[in-house]
Order: structure tokens, then sequence, then C-alpha cells
């Protein structure tokens, strides 16, 4: 059953309803195992930047470790964590949302994606809700058949999934788009520990018509990483050795105390 605390506490009817009309904010979502996440300086950092660009104030972090360590009690210590920053209080501090449910791993099956000319407003910051173009699209993908939907500006060049950050495999390095995008976590955690494992990375310009020429692709979040075989018609292969090292260098990835 899912577990909510606003600024450290359950709240009562009143708060919740307050919480869920004032969806101006932003939010972080990882993955707990045994009271620990991956990356948690990366998710910290995320909410600090992103508080001062939204509300021009900053944040304590160190106030939102032990919100989030005091909601993890023992039924709580596996969870799928989201946290969030709005403003409940006009003219006061944000306040600080510990949402918990049950554990989620992203299946490893091949993805297919439809893509789409959408691109998400300030796609910067992890929006509470999304924008309902990125919604929107990511559904109608499902609904049509695909796994998700790949957002591309008007001239077909690639930015991101409706939900996951993307990347394209040449045989020796990985090109990340560097269409607008959310720097994702699991993105940046691969971008840390892939060059002890001989995966490089860089960031550039691709585009749909240039995806026949990449060996794979693959998509990453808060969930895991998992392959991508098809996006619209055209054909993908499943690099097994790629998919290998990446979920090696993620899972290699130290569990930070929380």
């Amino acid at each position: 059953m899912p577990r909510i605390e606003i600024d450290g506490r359950t709240p009562d009817p009143d708060l919740l309803a307050t919480a869920l009309l004032n969806q101006y904010g932003h939010f972080t979502a990882m993955q707990v195992r045994g009271r620990r996440a991956r990356g948690l300086d990366l998710h910290l950092a995320r909410l600090s930047s992103a508080t001062a660009e939204v509300f021009g104030t900053g944040l304590d972090t160190d106030l939102v470790r032990r919100h989030l360590r005091g909601s993890l009690t023992e039924e709580y210590a596996d969870s799928a964590v989201r946290i969030q920053v709005l403003q409940l209080d006009p003219g006061g501090a944000p306040s600080i949302v510990v949402l918990l449910r049950p554990p989620v791993d992203m299946p490893r099956a091949p993805q297919r994606l439809r893509s789409v000319r959408h691109l998400r407003p300030l796609a910067n910051i992890k929006q509470v809700g999304g924008s309902f173009g990125q919604s929107y699209h990511g559904r109608a993908a499902r609904t049509a058949g695909f796994d998700d939907a790949l957002l591309t500006a008007d001239d077909g060049a690639v930015s991101e999934t409706s939900i996951a950050n993307i990347g394209f495999f040449d045989g020796s390095a990985i090109t990340w788009p560097d269409g607008p995008a959310l720097e994702g976590i699991t993105k940046q955690l691969l971008r840390r520990h892939g060059p002890a494992a001989g995966l490089t990375s860089k960031a550039g310009r691709v585009t749909l018509d240039e995806v026949p020429a990449y060996r794979a692709a693959f998509v990453a979040n808060s969930q895991g990483i998992a392959p991508v075989s098809a996006i619209d018609d055209i054909p993908l292969r499943v690099d097994d050795d790629l998919m290998s090292a990446l979920y090696n260098v993620y899972e290699s990835a130290p569990w930070d105390a929380i």
C-alpha cells in the first residue's frame, strides 16, 4: 500500500487535499533497497538545483534525507520512492513530500518506440505530473501497441522518450541525443561509471534518419535499463554484449545509505 508523508508527518485530509490541489513543483524518483539508493548525491543535487530554479530559494538536502530516512520503516525498506518539492504555504518554504510504493524494476524485454513531434517544455526540470503532451503521447503510443513515445523536434532530431533517456551505440561509444531532455539519474550513473568498464559516451545530435546507422539503442530511467528493438518501422539489433555491459555498470554503482 502506498505511503505518503509531508514534511516528515502523515498528512491529515486537509493537508493532503492542499497537496493535490497545488501541483506546481518538481520531484525525483528512485528505487530504494534496504534503505539505500543508487546515486543519492545526484538525486539531492537535482532537487536542490530545481528548487532554486522553480522557487528561487535553497533546499536543505540534509532535511530531505532525514524525512526520507524516517519514512523508510521496516515495511518500506524496499520501495519505489518519489520525493516532491511543492509550495503548499504561499510565501512559505517549499514542502517536502515523500511518496513510497512497492519496488519495481524495468522489464528487460526489448522496447518498440513510436516517434512523435513533441518536445517537453522546461525539460531540464522533472515536473510534478509531467507535461500534458508528454503524458498524452506516451499513453497514445502504448494504446497503439508500442512501449513508449520517442519525442522529437520538427526536423526529426531525437530528444528523449516520454519517461526515459535514450542512448545510441555505434559500436565504440554511446551517443546521448543533445535535444531538450531531462538529465536522468541512471544516465548520469552510466556516464559516471561507464568509462571504467570501457563504455564511453558523448552528447550529439541524432535524427530519425540517422537511426539505422547505429548498431543498437537502449532506454534508461529510474527503474533501470532496457534495449530498443524498433523505432517506428526501423528495426534495431538488440546487442547482447552492450546490454550485458550496461547492466553490469548500472548494477556495480554503489548503493548509498540514506
